[in-house]
């Protein structure tokens, strides 16, 4: 290829659907990817023993099966086969009970006592209008929804925090299963918005499930590279692109990078003036990661915990509001909320016969070079009993060592920034359009931009139709 219309640089799932929208569309492209393999925080590798695949960061996909992204491709043809649990997440609780969330919600609302009839009718709606709210926050959110109503709706209630949602609720389970969800928003409970987490991530677990994929994160990742080549794309691996010098002239350059790593990026192709706002855009908490190799399932004392995927890991609300209220403050919580996936549960392909892979990290501030492999089992022991007896081996990957696999996750921040509210209304900086950048003809297509983190796309997607 002489020249590129559009060049993208970095291949994490926004990146890909930035370049295959474009390439769908008869725009020549070129990929360039730092790494041996493309795919971000969306690959899959042997990080214990041989034999059992480990997800390196994004591993449970309610976002992929709502994405209209990925709703718009064939997903087996590509090689995706996704596999649902019986239950969305669960939610142990002391004396081998758990909270669990099920597809139907009046059969979780069976289970949660007093707290049926609420449960039901405030998350009854929001599974309802899901479509018409999945297409609104899964898009710039600039532009009036199609639903107004839906979106007045999930609006009167997600914008308030979670903490205050959960005074409707007088049971342990119900309280819990709110706190689980909206702690992936990695802000104490007592932040404005943390109740839109909690609410769509538990709305989308009724709606669309929280599955894996087969075999692992990296088949998605593999499978867009795939069809960008056959969309007559051109990928580079293995290729570390530092400044915007280095790459070859082209129309459009798209970015699947962090503000911080767009300056750098810059360097004098834009004045500081103008380069000061991206500057300024704060990541979120790190995250604290564990591969382990186990010779077989966890031993959860609650039934329900063995029939799903997820696991949320922290005890009652009040356990998890103090465990994310520590991590704002700057501390290292003693029994952290620690989110756990086992994928082996709808997918036995991740490890030999009879064994079992187990994911799992626990939030902890920006940066951390503490290990908290310790803390994070006593609190899966604590409700699964025999535990660490099952333990082969075991990976950590500290907040402060994540950059160095995957530059986009500043300080162990998995989400892309801050899910603060001016970072959620202004992101990544105060302007109309947040994939524009100061300097001409480059954009900003990462999760940093909205609609934010997670595994669907569409900020790859909006970058590409402004660029189009």
């Amino acid at each position: 290829m002489e020249r590129a219309d559009a060049i993208v640089v970095g291949s994490g799932p926004n990146g890909l659907a930035a370049a295959l929208t474009l390439a769908r569309s008869g725009v020549a492209v070129e990929v360039f990817e730092g790494a041996p393999t493309i795919g971000g925080g969306t690959r899959t590798e042997e990080l214990t023993l041989p034999g059992f695949a480990h997800d390196v960061c994004s591993a449970v996909h309610p976002a992929l099966v709502a994405s209209p992204f990925f709703r718009s491709l064939d997903l087996p043809t590509l090689g995706i086969h996704v596999r649902q649990p019986e239950l969305a997440f669960a939610h142990p609780l002391d004396g081998g009970r758990a909270a669990a969330l099920s597809r139907d919600v009046g059969e979780t609302a069976s289970h949660l006592g007093g707290d049926a009839a609420p449960y039901t009718a405030l998350v009854g709606p929001l599974v309802e209008w899901l479509d018409q709210i999945v297409a609104y926050v899964l898009s710039p959110m600039r532009g009036l929804p199609s639903d107004p109503l839906a979106l007045t709706r999930f609006a009167l209630v997600g914008s308030r925090s979670v903490r205050h949602v959960a005074r409707g609720f007088t049971t342990d389970s119900a309280r819990a299963l709110l706190a689980g969800a909206a702690a992936h928003s990695m802000e104490p409970l007592t932040a404005p918005l943390t109740a839109s987490f909690g609410l769509l991530l538990t709305a989308l677990g009724h709606g669309v499930g929280w599955p894996v994929v087969e075999g692992g994160s990296g088949v998605i990742s593999r499978a867009l590279g795939a069809e960008l080549r056959r969309a007559g794309a051109t990928v580079h691996t293995g290729t570390w692109i530092t400044s915007l010098a280095q790459l070859p002239p082209a129309r459009a350059v798209l970015l699947d990078v962090s503000p911080r790593q767009f300056v750098a990026l810059a360097g004098d192709a834009a004045t500081d003036r103008a380069l000061r706002p991206w500057s300024r855009f704060r990541p979120g908490p790190g995250s604290c990661k564990v591969d382990w190799a186990l010779s077989g399932p966890v031993p959860w004392q609650a039934e329900a915990c063995r029939r799903t995927v997820t696991v949320h890991v922290g005890g009652t609300f009040e356990e998890v509001a103090r465990s994310e209220a520590d991590v704002r403050a700057g501390r290292h919580p003693e029994h952290p909320f620690v989110l756990v996936a086992q994928p082996g549960v709808v997918d036995p392909s991740r490890a030999p016969a009879g064994r079992q892979t187990l994911w799992a990290y626990c939030h902890v501030p920006n940066g951390s070079p503490i290990d908290m492999a310790g803390r994070i089992e006593a609190q899966i022991e604590r409700f699964a009993p025999g535990f660490r007896d099952l333990i082969l081996a075991r990976a950590v990957r500290r907040a402060s060592e994540a950059e160095s696999h995957n530059p986009n996750l500043l300080g162990g921040d998995v989400n892309g920034g801050a899910q603060t509210l001016r970072q959620t209304a202004f992101r990544p900086v105060a302007r109309w359009n947040p994939y524009r950048t100061p300097v001409d003809g480059v954009y900003l297509c990462s999760a940093s931009t909205p609609p934010g983190g997670g595994v669907h796309g569409m900020c790859g997607v909006a970058a590409a139709e402004v660029v189009l």
